[in-house]
């Protein structure tokens, strides 16, 4: 079969064929990996989480993660063929619909560990708070990019509404974790849009200051902190054995299935699946992980700085912030340097609304780093990255 008539030569012109030639292989082949790495860690995981909860097939988890699994590829691979106009448009609609699924929360969603995060459907509990944060960055990086043309369009004055209407609805589920994420996201938008670094300063301060006021007004985050810093007076189970886990895993681990630490964790196949992880794997394997993270963020961002659209450059990086800080935040907490925040590990953890989330988020940054005629600054020529309106 010669290169004309492969399925994937140059020379293919199909959708699928130019989707191929045009998206960058290292971010797929690191996604793709961290996926399968996902559903591979939950056949470990599984038989200790069914047994917990009296589920008398073992591989429950592990079956519902390799489903999962096929719907967030398939969601990243649509998104990942949109074009920016595409990318822009699914974010108005999934914000839309994530934002009122939202503000319904208090009234119908399903409350679980004195949270209300999800909508239950037949059995399947959605969280779209999930699904509101990539579509938020996409939206406040088109905001931004508008208001740098000086047409009149109140960029940053609606970027700012839209990230405050989604804090409000996050903190009265509460989810202070999200909240977090998405302001660092939005922080770290704003700042590559070019803003002053005095904005960036003030910024800062008033989201030290909310962050702060969240021990007075919420009695979990109280709870949470103060078990991080006295660990003596409190319980604190979970971190204790997810801890207990990492360091029993050793340099190579106690091998496929032969963790014993899950069995007395709730949460080892969901928020401490990188423990569970770390102690049937060992130290390499943990560290594969953390590459796996690190390629997505620091490809993700040198390709983000190359594009040579402002609103492209701004909505891909916000994207790939997204996906390092919650990896970031997430590992951070399984090594016990920050309090515990209920936030899965992109991929791997167990769950339905982070995998179709995070095959979202990828696939529409996939989608806005593919190379277009045009979509890279040529050599000599200075990006648009961090030189707008505000500077």
């Amino acid at each position: 079969m010669t290169a004309q008539h492969h399925a994937f030569a140059r020379t293919d012109r199909t959708a699928l064929g130019l989707w191929w030639w045009t998206t960058d292989r290292w971010l797929l082949g690191a996604t793709a990996a961290l996926i399968a790495l996902g559903v591979l860690l939950q056949f470990g995981t599984s038989p200790a989480a069914a047994a917990r909860l009296n589920i008398a097939w073992p591989f429950h988890f592990a079956v519902r993660q390799c489903v999962f699994a096929a719907g967030g590829t398939a969601i990243l691979l649509g998104a990942s063929m949109l074009s920016p106009k595409g990318v822009r448009r699914a974010a108005f609609f999934i914000y839309l619909a994530a934002i009122l699924s939202m503000a319904i929360l208090p009234f119908l969603g399903h409350n679980a560990k004195g949270a209300t995060r999800w909508v239950e459907i037949s059995g399947f509990t959605l969280q779209p708070s999930e699904f509101m944060k990539p579509a938020l960055i996409v939206l406040v990086a088109w905001m931004f990019a508008e208001g740098q043309k000086g047409q009149g369009v109140p960029g940053v004055s609606i970027a700012f509404c839209l990230y405050i209407l989604a804090v409000g609805l996050l903190l009265i589920e509460p989810d202070v974790g999200q909240t977090v994420l998405i302001t660092v996201a939005f922080g770290a938008a704003f700042w590559m849009a070019g803003v002053p670094m005095s904005w960036i300063m003030v910024l800062g301060g008033f989201a030290i200051a909310g962050l702060s006021s969240t021990y007075f007004l919420f009695d979990h985050v109280a709870s949470r902190v103060d078990r991080f810093f006295s660990h003596e007076k409190t319980d604190t189970h979970q971190v204790d054995r997810a801890a207990a886990a990492i360091a029993h895993g050793g340099l190579f681990g106690q091998g496929p299935g032969e963790g014993i630490m899950k069995r007395s964790v709730p949460d080892m196949h969901t928020d401490f699946a990188y423990s569970a992880a770390a102690e049937e794997y060992g130290l390499w394997f943990s560290l594969i992980l953390i590459a796996l993270f690190m390629i997505l963020v620091v490809r993700g961002l040198y390709k983000s700085m190359k594009l040579s659209d402002p609103f492209e450059q701004v909505a891909a990086a916000g994207l790939f912030v997204l996906v390092g800080m919650q990896a970031f935040i997430n590992v951070a907490v399984n090594l016990n340097l920050i309090p515990t925040k209920g936030m899965t590990l992109p991929f791997i953890s167990y769950g339905g609304s982070s995998m179709l989330a995070m095959g979202l988020t990828m696939g529409m940054a996939l989608a806005l780093t593919r190379r277009r005629p045009g979509a890279y600054a040529s050599e000599g020529r200075k990006a648009a990255f961090g030189t707008g309106a505000f500077a």
